[in-house]
């Protein structure tokens, strides 16, 4: 679709379906339901763990039903809210028609949910892990589809998210909990005690709006006013920033939250503490990397993904995601962090926080937004997005150290001694700005030596840059004595160097 006013409408049709994800605190299921589910499995009640499973999801069946028609029904004047700056009837009828096709599809993202948060509480991580790739895989194949047949442009893609969200959140835990002795039963009970406990906790996500979600709808309305192709220059930015997301922060979040859950549980708070902030600092240095890497290559990675074999993505378009993607690039890490943050709260039973401090500060941060949009374009709405998401992880940061404190004290001990984020996080944050100045001139004198755009010329490019920012970043760590660093080192030279085999006594013939 390139940066096309298609391509506008095909992101800013997600806009209703994430917001009904949202009310049903799908993106939540797991921090909610694992605390519950889990309770039953130690205590050897499985009986009991699936009674509870059945009455979460039938009330998450009934509800999502429901609003799925409200949705679908609401369709047209909703879209205007969504997209105002979009006001040609044409796109209005495009942009509620692919509304419309991908609403459906939450509702096998929340029961899937759901089902993969049943199998991660049985530390049983494969298929849940295995579920995006199947969905992405559906994506691809409904967009290739789109290509061959160009009468049905985005709606190939809109089509490959159904079936995607069918295919893989939906049908492959419920494979797996099938394999596990699933019992599914068919039972409603609004007295249900579990049912009311995973309301409550996810009551505040249901209602509250953070900055967490709300980021995302506020860009794509704004962006709606600018010229057509900025909200997908600003959407691919976005698609590329939330990559090491994924590799770092989720798949940090998700292995870790069961085993600082079971610590909570245990009342072992200093370890589940300890293990938190250990895992936001290994997925901070990271992160830093990956925000070093795609600030002085960014242009070369837009390229190559989206602008190298395609003929309505331009040099200009690329030029234009990247400049995007480097502001956007500056909350990277927090972005990162906030998935970890966040679920330290959640093993702590407390929702209710993390919502609050978001929805004050997604309500103080929108006329920033529209500031900044009239000010600097997609630039401006990407450095509120930044500074949106920076602010709230500090302050949440702050507020868990606190609430560790208490939790601790409680039992008689204390986080005195305990290594917390903010020392390192800041150490990482000089290294990177360290690291990127100096990228950004190396750039200026590669990009004389180096300027095609071929695909061969582009690689070895990016691959210089990368390298050479990714090393100034981890030399100016070391030199900040950041501890997380040898403990990479450390595993890195395990896995590199062979096994040696002990040494035998020479035996004569």
């Amino acid at each position: 679709m390139g940066a096309s006013r298609q391509a506008d409408l095909y992101f800013a049709s997600f806009t209703l379906p994430d917001f009904l994800n949202y009310l049903l605190a799908a993106g939540a299921l797991s921090i909610v339901f694992i605390p519950i589910f889990l309770s039953h499995l130690q205590r050897g009640d499985e009986r009991r763990a699936w009674i509870s499973f059945s009455v979460i999801a039938n009330f998450i069946l009934l509800v999502g039903t429901v609003g799925i028609a409200v949705l679908m029904a609401l369709g047209r004047p909703l879209a205007e809210l969504v997209a105002p700056g979009i006001t040609d009837p044409t796109d209005i009828d495009a942009l509620v028609r692919l509304t419309r096709i991908i609403l459906p599809a939450q509702f096998f993202h929340v029961v899937g949910g759901l089902l993969s948060a049943a199998l991660q509480a049985q530390n049983l991580h494969a298929l849940p892990a295995l579920a995006p790739l199947v969905y992405s895989a559906g994506i691809i194949i409904g967009g290739l589809i789109g290509a061959y047949y160009p009468q049905l442009g985005a709606e190939g893609f809109a089509w490959g998210v159904l079936v995607g969200s069918i295919a893989g959140p939906f049908a492959l835990p419920l494979y797996g909990c099938i394999k596990s002795n699933m019992r599914w039963l068919p039972l409603i009970s609004f007295s249900d005690p579990d049912l009311r406990r995973y309301l409550w906790l996810s009551l505040p996500i249901m209602i509250g709006f953070s900055i967490v979600i709300v980021d995302e709808w506020i860009v794509k309305n704004q962006a709606s006013y600018l010229a057509p192709g900025t909200l997908a220059y600003l959407q691919y930015g976005r698609t590329l920033m939330k990559v090491p997301i994924g590799m770092f922060g989720m798949a940090v979040g998700v292995a870790s939250y069961p085993t600082i859950s079971e610590l909570v549980t245990a009342g072992a708070i200093v370890k589940a503490y300890a293990l938190l902030c250990r895992a936001v600092r290994l997925t901070l240095l990271l992160t830093f990397a990956a925000q070093v890497c795609l600030t002085i290559a960014g242009f070369e990675a837009v390229y190559l993904i989206w602008g190298l074999s395609a003929h309505r993505f331009s040099l200009s378009d690329a030029q234009e995601t990247a400049t995007v993607l480097t502001f956007l690039c500056i909350g990277l890490s927090g972005w990162a962090a906030q998935t970890l943050i966040s679920r330290g709260f959640y093993a702590l039973g407390s929702t209710w926080l993390p919502t609050l401090i978001g929805t004050v500060i997604a309500a103080a941060m929108t006329p920033v937004y529209v500031a900044l949009r009239l000010r600097g374009g997609a630039m401006g709405l990407a450095v509120a997005s930044s500074a949106a998401i920076i602010i709230y992880v500090m302050v949440l940061g702050w507020l868990q150290r606190r609430r560790f404190e208490r939790e601790a004290i409680a039992r008689g001990t204390t986080l005195e001694g305990s290594q917390g984020m903010l020392r390192v996080a800041l150490r990482l944050a000089m290294s990177a700005v360290v690291a990127t100045g100096l990228g950004l001139l190396a750039r200026i004198q590669l990009l004389q030596w180096l300027p095609d755009a071929n695909a061969m010329t582009v690689i070895g490019r990016a691959t210089l840059l990368c390298m050479l920012g990714i090393g100034l970043y981890w030399g100016m760590a070391h030199l900040l004595r950041v501890g997380e660093i040898a403990e990479i080192q450390a595993v890195l030279l395990r896995k590199i160097r062979p096994a040696q085999a002990p040494d035998t006594p020479h035996q004569d013939s």
